[in-house]
């Protein structure tokens, strides 16, 4: 199984090349712009080095967020062109699940993966017991209106240290992982669990938890120049 695995959903952009669940090549940076210039040239150096033409990969990967506006939407452009080019599927991956794939080991733990919403908030992701984001698992909270846990969790993403101090503050069991952002092999393995039925069925379109915060002016789009 050849895989194409590609992620922006945060502050660090990233594209792997999974073969048999093997990372054969990665290229990863941090920055939260210009990722629609940047990611197609990391996608093409990561399938060079990895000696796999683009024809003959199983599937292309992706994470759907929650995350950055421009970022989801970067990389989904990506995966749908590469994926419409030679005739494969894209299939797509909550960071939540992709995170969730590096945390094999957290016993009982329910797992929540925090990430910056930068509006004072967090979107905070709720993983369950399959590993799989349900449809109501994600959401906008403010600090200090994080639900409550009767039980013990771990905490993941880019905003965990700030949420695991908030938890353990109100005595919940709470174990800070280092787990910040989805990595390109386990966005692959996460997708491959989708694709064989392990995780339920999730469409390879944008997870937009805020709406964007672009707007149009208020009188509206100029018209095209006359001529």
């Amino acid at each position: 199984m050849r895989i194409l695995a590609l992620d922006s959903a945060l502050k660090r952009r990233s594209a792997g090349v999974v073969v048999d669940g093997r990372l054969v090549a990665e290229r990863h940076e941090d920055a939260s712009r210009d990722h629609a210039a940047a990611l197609p040239v990391m996608a093409e150096d990561v399938l060079t080095e990895a000696g796999v033409a683009a024809d003959t990969l199983d599937f292309v990967a992706v994470t759907v967020g929650p995350g950055g506006f421009t970022g989801i939407r970067a990389a989904l452009a990506l995966a749908h062109g590469i994926a419409l080019g030679i005739g494969k599927p894209v299939i797509g991956v909550t960071v939540g699940e992709a995170i969730a794939d590096a945390l094999p080991r957290i016993g009982v733990r329910s797992l929540w993966v925090a990430v910056d919403s930068r509006r004072g908030r967090v979107f905070l992701e709720r993983i369950d017991g399959t590993g799989a984001s349900p449809p109501d698992g994600v959401g906008a909270v403010p600090l200090d209106r994080l639900p409550r846990s009767l039980t013990p969790i771990a905490v993941a993403g880019d905003a965990a240290l700030i949420v695991a101090a908030w938890m353990a503050a109100r005595g919940t069991d709470v174990m800070l992982t280092d787990a910040r952002v989805p990595w390109p092999r386990h966005v692959a393995m996460a997708a491959l669990r989708r694709i064989t039925g392990d995780l339920p069925p999730l469409p390879p379109q944008p997870l937009y938890v805020d709406p964007p915060e672009a707007r149009l002016p208020t009188g509206g789009l100029r018209p095209f120049p006359a001529g």
